[in-house]
């Protein structure tokens, strides 16, 4: 058995029928030239092959006796493959709107505790011909990162696809028959495991804290205890900041990765400035159409990564921070670099205070403590009434740079979709495959009924950055060249020296 640590238990106790705590993503699939068979039990035979690959395929939970500590992860040795891999047909045009607004259908639904927390549904019926795969997975046992490396267990680098050596034969060993007794002593164990861990990094957190803490000192050696001039505390409010409902509305839309690039080398700011700069002007010009742009800036919520290089265990190492949108700018190229300084500072503060910040924490009688306390957020709706610490969830996950096939089909998008909460109701969440970005916006439909017109929003501010980026390049070699050819040369200027003039613009 395997504990669930503080943070993968939180993901686990905070879920409620409104708030499902799953992440999932939608690809859109180009099937083989000539394809004749049948691509759902070729997902299956595939998934069945490489389950072993990844354990979030494997294994499930099995709670503690009256909820004292966190439940405990076990090998499920029954998986029945039939339900966790599904065959939805899209009904006529097919189009991908209607893919989009089924997989928001399929998103706001509770996974099945007493199975393993994953689903994967295969999806037909596109007037492309294309088939579509979307799969959810529950946040309690995977990151962003953690999804990268999941992707890469049931995902080929060549349409033929790899040979996947098959798992050694293992004894049955029945864990979902655990008695309570040995659930007690596993649950004591683990707490004063986590609570050793506490204690043994306690000088780390120490010094880290005392280093997050302490403002740097300035030039005349002293200390600037003075908050950033735009440092707050709670957000504006918005028609985005209420408590949500379980029904979900999702939008994909995608942008050339190339033109990012482009973006943030010539603005000088980097790709995930970017990103945030392209969210928040598309939700200035959202929130303006609506009238209900507020003086302040947005203030977006952004998680960060705590894991180390290289490691790609199926877990949560994951914290929060808030970044200002500066939607309280006009002017665009202000807008970027507003949100460049201030996701500098984030940086800054972020590499002083990461190592304090534990993942794994003892807390007795967590599940229904926390359980309770997110219940009582919800019914109270205190969402609707409490000032918001941040107007939505941006996050942005480094996905993989190269061609991928599932089951022999070329995969063409990877399309994000995350989860809203209250006083959240929208999640941008950005994945970079394949020389591509793929934005995917999921939200509560009562709160957001039009995330479509948002998302075109978005589209709209890339193609503006792009603009103004492409502004402020050197002019091409050609149009130098013409124009120095169609301007007249001075009276006094030697035709040798106008020549030597033009070779040096070539």
């Amino acid at each position: 058995m395997k504990h669930l640590s503080g943070v993968d238990s939180a993901f686990l106790h905070l879920e409620s029928p409104e708030m499902p705590m799953h992440i999932g993503s939608l690809n859109v699939l180009d099937l083989p030239e000539g394809y004749s068979g049948d691509f759902y039990e070729d997902t299956k035979a595939h998934i069945q092959q490489r389950m072993h690959l990844a354990e979030v395929f494997t294994r499930k939970l099995v709670l503690m006796p009256l909820d004292i500590s966190n439940p405990v992860w076990v090998d499920d040795e029954d998986i029945d493959l039939d339900y966790h891999i599904r065959h939805v047909t899209l009904p006529k045009p097919g189009t991908n709107r209607q893919l989009q607004q089924y997989v928001a259908r399929l998103h706001s639904s509770l996974l099945d505790r007493s199975r393993p927390l994953w689903e994967f549904f295969v999806i037909d019926g596109l007037k492309s011909g294309q088939v579509a795969l979307y799969s959810k997975v529950h946040h309690a046992g995977i990151d962003g990162q953690a999804g990268v490396a999941v992707a890469k267990a049931i995902f080929d680098l060549e349409p033929t696809g790899r040979t996947v050596k098959p798992p050694r034969p293992r004894a049955r060993r029945h864990e979902y028959q655990l008695g309570v007794a040995e659930l007690l002593g596993a649950a004591l164990r683990n707490t004063l495991h986590q609570s050793a861990g506490v204690v043994k990094s306690l000088p780390l957190i120490a010094r880290s804290a005392k280093s997050a803490l302490l403002p740097p000192k300035g030039a005349s050696g002293k200390r600037d205890w003075s908050l950033p001039k735009d440092f707050k505390i709670f957000a504006p409010r918005t028609s985005l900041n209420v408590a949500i409902t379980n029904q979900r509305t999702f939008a994909g839309r995608t942008v050339p990765l190339a033109e990012v690039k482009l973006i943030a080398k010539v603005l000088g700011v980097s790709l995930n400035d970017v990103v945030m700069a392209t969210t928040a002007g598309g939700l200035r010009a959202y929130l303006k159409d609506n009238d209900e742009l507020p003086d302040k800036p947005l203030i977006a919520a952004v998680p960060v990564s705590l894991r180390q290089e290289g490691d790609t265990t199926s877990n949560n190492q994951v914290s929060m921070v808030t970044m200002n949108l500066a939607t309280n700018i006009r002017d665009p190229l202000q807008r970027i670099q507003k949100i460049h300084e201030s996701s500098a500072n984030t940086k800054l503060m972020m590499g002083r205070f990461k190592a304090a910040i534990p993942t794994d924490f003892p807390l007795p009688a967590a599940p229904w403590l926390m359980s309770a306390l997110a219940s009582l957020f919800s019914r109270s709706r205190l969402a609707n009434v409490m000032p918001p610490l941040a107007n939505l969830i941006i996050s942005n996950v480094a996905g993989i740079p190269v061609q991928l096939y599932f089951a022999g089909a070329k995969v063409v998008s990877y399309y994000p979709v995350s989860i809203p909460a209250h006083s959240m109701a929208l999640n941008v969440t950005v994945q970079s495959y394949n020389g591509r970005l793929d934005y995917g916006l999921i939200a509560c439909r009562r709160a957001l009924p039009d995330v479509n017109e948002l998302a075109d929003a978005l589209l709209a501010e890339h193609r503006t950055l792009l603009e103004l980026a492409r502004a402020q390049l050197p002019a091409p070699v050609e149009t130098m060249l013409a124009a120095a050819k169609a301007k007249p040369a001075p009276a006094t200027t030697p035709a040798r020296k106008r020549a030597k003039r033009v070779a040096v613009a070539t």
